[in-house]
């Protein structure tokens, strides 16, 4: 199970970090990942991780922006977003790979989503 939080509604150029809790005891080996949805759209994968944080995949929209990174001795992904714009927005949702040991770069490979946290970033 995977736990989003950290959404909200900021302003454009603001800063914002989004905190996603696993369950289990094999947190440690799976590849972790982040997806955005935005209404009428398919989820979009933007960031990736692999499962010792050594590769690392950033959608074009969001590199050199978003900083995706993991903890893994409290079970928890993080995604530093800086410069947020209004496109932006979207509900985010956190995602591990189906199998462990991956190296997080493909959205094939996810299987498990939380339920999602919502990003609102004005003009």
């Amino acid at each position: 199970q995977l736990v989003e939080s950290g959404g909200g509604l900021v302003q454009a150029g603001d800063s914002l970090t989004l905190s996603c809790v696993g369950s289990g005891g094999t947190f440690s080996t799976f590849a972790m990942g982040w997806f955005r949805q935005t209404p009428g759209q398919d989820r979009k994968f933007i960031v990736g991780m692999s499962w010792n944080g050594r590769n690392k995949y950033y959608h074009d929209a969001v590199k050199g922006r978003f900083t995706i990174s993991r903890d893994n001795s409290k079970n928890t992904i993080y995604l530093q977003m800086n410069d947020l714009k209004p496109e932006d927005t979207a509900v985010y949702y956190c995602a591990s790979e189906r199998r462990p040991y991956g190296l997080g770069t493909l959205p094939r490979d996810y299987g498990t989503f939380g339920q999602g946290t919502q990003v609102t970033v004005s003009s």
